[in-house]
């Protein structure tokens, strides 16, 4: 019976299998363009969409980081694809939600990571203080 069940296969050997059987589409100027049409939507959560795509070009990226919309800002504060400089441009963000996903990002460059510990808001700090716990287990 053992020899007749199915291997199991590690996380890895199934990120790399299917990455070949169904690999993600290229990323065209027709994409981009929609991108850009969902970045001007007068509905934040349109603009939201285009704030968490991984295909945004820096320019649209801090266009939306400017957005009067709180969520949308957001958005490409937790984008891990965001460029380094749109994140700073983050760290001083009014909200305070803005400023907790710009802490929990992984691509958050280690001078906005120094300012946010000393954010007025303890939510934040505290955001900053778990981030670093997680980098020192293991």
């Amino acid at each position: 019976m053992r020899e007749a069940a199915p291997s199991m296969l590690t996380s890895e050997e199934a990120r790399a299998l299917a990455a070949t059987q169904h690999p993600a589409p290229p990323v065209t100027e027709s994409k981009i363009a929609r991108l850009r049409l969902l970045a001007a939507d007068p509905n934040p959560k349109i603009r939201e969409s285009a704030a968490s795509s991984y295909h945004a070009p820096e320019d649209l990226m801090a266009t939306l980081a400017a957005d009067p919309d709180a969520g949308v800002r957001g958005c490409v504060a937790r984008n891990e694809s965001t460029p380094c400089d749109v994140l700073r441009s983050l760290a001083d963000d009014d909200s305070e939600r803005v400023r907790g996903w710009l802490a929990v990002n992984f691509s958050v460059p280690a001078d906005v990571m120094e300012h946010l510990a000393d954010d007025p808001s303890e939510t934040v700090r505290s955001l900053v203080r778990w981030k670093s716990e997680l980098a020192t287990v293991g």
